[in-house]
């Protein structure tokens, strides 16, 4: 949706920012794909389209936003991932709700799984990404927000030792930054859930992202290592002194890679017979509400 506000002036320069703009979100949207700021500056950097540095990331802020208010880019084109409106949800009447149930009912389809999979990512604005391959597979998913409280770590052991009581393995798929904090978060991970879960660990850390290997394979914009991290000097030992944002990787790839990952964890068999116990209890809800409504 473009909506003018305002009048501006725009330089050729911006104007051809704004074009290659669009044509990056719109790429993205045909995909059912939603973009930060941040992973459409890293898609102009990786198309060599601008430098990477925090001076073309602050101009083409300025940019986008002036290109929203004079009605050039659309307002649905950029998401803002950590601020949303929170609000009770209504119905016109009590067949609406027994319709809406029927399509959001699920049961558990990793109850009967060998494995329980839980998918942790570092970063509260990348939470989109993993969201819609999560929601598909029934996996739930956690924003660490850097390194994660004390408090979340231990309810998460408790979560995960619940799991192992109903006699399945639990695993946490972990995406983080490749920089010297974002790699020492996997390990803080896998210790700290060890330490809780006690005799019921080792626990299984799956850190899918972001690697060398995908580094190497996608060559995504690198950044100076945080010199002023204290896990800086072994980081460098080991990689050098160049780092990567995981907000670098292409959101395609990041999608595939989650479900994939899941994917691998997951009985197919087991999975399509809840599958099929799933439709028939959406089923029997949807002649509820066809019911309700012939008596209104």
């Amino acid at each position: 949706m473009k909506i003018k506000y305002v009048e501006r002036r725009f330089s050729a320069k911006s104007l051809s920012m704004i074009k290659a703009a669009n044509a990056i979100i719109a790429e993205y949207q045909a995909q059912g794909l939603e973009l930060t700021l941040r992973q459409l500056y890293y898609q102009f950097v990786s198309r060599d389209l601008i430098p990477n540095t925090m001076r073309e990331y602050k101009n083409l802020g300025s940019v986008v936003n002036d290109g929203r208010l004079a009605g050039l880019i659309s307002w649905h084109a950029i998401m803002d991932r950590t601020r949303n409106l929170v609000s009770n949800s209504h119905w016109g009447g009590p067949a609406d709700i027994v319709e809406a149930c029927a399509k959001q009912f699920q049961i558990d389809k990793w109850a009967d799984q060998e494995n329980r999979v839980e998918v942790w990512i570092e970063k509260d604005a990348l939470i989109g990404v993993i969201e819609r391959a999560c929601r598909a597979l029934d996996v739930s998913f956690f924003s660490c927000r850097g390194y994660t409280s004390q408090s979340e770590m231990w309810a998460a052991a408790q979560r995960l030792i619940e799991y192992e009581r109903r006699g399945q393995t639990p695993v946490i798929i972990h995406l983080g930054d490749h920089d010297p904090s974002g790699m020492d978060m996997t390990r803080d991970i896998e210790d700290r859930l060890n330490l809780f879960m006690g005799d019921a660990g080792p626990i299984e850390v799956n850190r899918i992202a972001l690697n060398m290997d995908q580094i190497n394979l996608y060559a995504p914009p690198p950044n100076p290592a945080k010199l002023t991290d204290m896990r800086a000097k072994k980081y460098i030992e080991e990689y050098g002194p160049e780092s990567w944002e995981l907000d670098a990787l292409d959101p395609k790839v990041l999608h595939k890679l989650v479900e994939s990952t899941i994917i691998e964890y997951r009985d197919d068999k087991k999975w399509k017979k809840a599958v099929a116990v799933q439709d028939g209890h959406r089923e029997t809800l949807e002649t509820v509400a066809e019911q309700m409504r012939d008596e209104e």
